[in-house]
């Protein structure tokens, strides 16, 4: 599914030479952003979606003026991947902008000339470039991956946080639970004496299906929730959130900007920092870049960011040294 947009924001990097003669006018350049769930309007409307094109206007790159933005969503549904990527590549657009380790493997088999700039994991343990320093091929992009121990380090970090946590409910695609981040979650769950559960999500990653997960979910039979770090869930970051907080379990998230609203902790990368990396090399590579000699930038610093509004709505007392040790407390 896709839909065109036209809008403007304010001011431009580019300084246009002054010629005797009336000024054509500037060349439409086309990227296409395409989000493996969520709806297109929620998606373009997305905070970090106007990081990005902030970021861009302040490259050059404004929408409306010299930049078209064509959005696309397989809206939860892995078996769309070919079929999508396919009817983008024949929209010839001058940059593919792909969210995920999955949907990008299909665009590296649907065109081997158009430029990806991608938002992954680790992109040679996923298949995507052979080397992080140099590419090769027609794709680039950000990896927010510090390592599989991450998964489990969140683990840590919410018994750190309620000591009494015993029993876990791990919120993932089944994929996802079998694969080594999963692994990492269970191995670390063993080794502190957790009790750690799948809650399987099924086939379709849409709103219903978080809202079935989150109410098959029992607090009587569940004291703490972590979620996995999978490019589907990130649509629906926050309806996770608000499902979490009705059930008053502690929860420990992938975003900042879930704990900025409501969540009780979260551990991550600085996302919007990756955004505007990302915005940088779709820029590059519309001066000219080539993605196989662009190395694929890496997310370097993570950050656990602590709602203590939150923790006195549930009744907890955050431990003072992992409070002081925080990035950012919300209060």
């Amino acid at each position: 599914m896709k839909r065109r947009t036209f809008f403007g924001l304010v001011g431009s990097a580019v300084a246009w030479p002054v010629v005797a003669h009336p000024q054509q006018p500037a060349k439409m350049k086309r990227i296409a952003i395409v989000s493996p769930a969520g709806k297109i309007a929620e998606n373009r409307a997305d905070p970090n979606g106007l990081t990005f094109r902030e970021a861009l206007s302040r490259l050059g790159y404004t929408e409306g003026q010299n930049l078209i933005i064509d959005y696309y969503s397989a809206e939860g549904h892995k078996e769309r991947y070919v079929d999508l990527a396919r009817e983008i590549v024949n929209t010839r657009p001058d940059v593919i902008c792909s969210i995920g380790a999955p949907l990008t493997r299909e665009f590296k088999v649907a065109t081997s000339t158009i430029p990806i700039v991608a938002f992954t994991g680790d992109p040679v343990r996923l298949g995507i470039v052979s080397s992080i320093a140099h590419p090769g091929g027609n794709v680039t992009g950000v990896s927010v991956d510090a390592g599989l121990e991450i998964w489990g380090k969140r683990l840590e970090l919410l018994v750190e946080a309620v000591p009494k946590i015993s029993r876990v409910a791990f919120i993932s695609s089944p994929g996802a639970w079998e694969n080594p981040g999963g692994k990492s979650v269970q191995e670390v769950a063993r080794g502190m004496g957790i009790l750690v559960k799948n809650a399987p999500l099924g086939a379709a990653k849409d709103e219903a299906e978080y809202r079935r997960v989150l109410s098959s979910i029992q607090p009587d039979q569940v004291d703490g929730i972590a979620v996995a770090e999978e490019s589907e869930t990130y649509a629906y970051r926050f309806l996770l959130v608000q499902l979490v907080a009705q059930l008053r379990i502690p929860a420990i998230y992938v975003y900042r900007d879930q704990t900025e609203a409501g969540g009780l902790m979260s551990y991550s990368y600085d996302f919007k920092n990756a955004v505007r990396t990302s915005a940088r090399q779709v820029v590059d590579i519309l001066h000219g870049a080539n993605p196989s000699e662009m190395p694929y930038e890496q997310a370097s610093r993570f950050e656990l960011v602590i709602n203590l509004k939150t923790a006195k709505a549930l009744g907890l007392e955050i431990p003072a040294g992992l409070v002081a040790g925080a990035a950012a407390v919300i209060e």
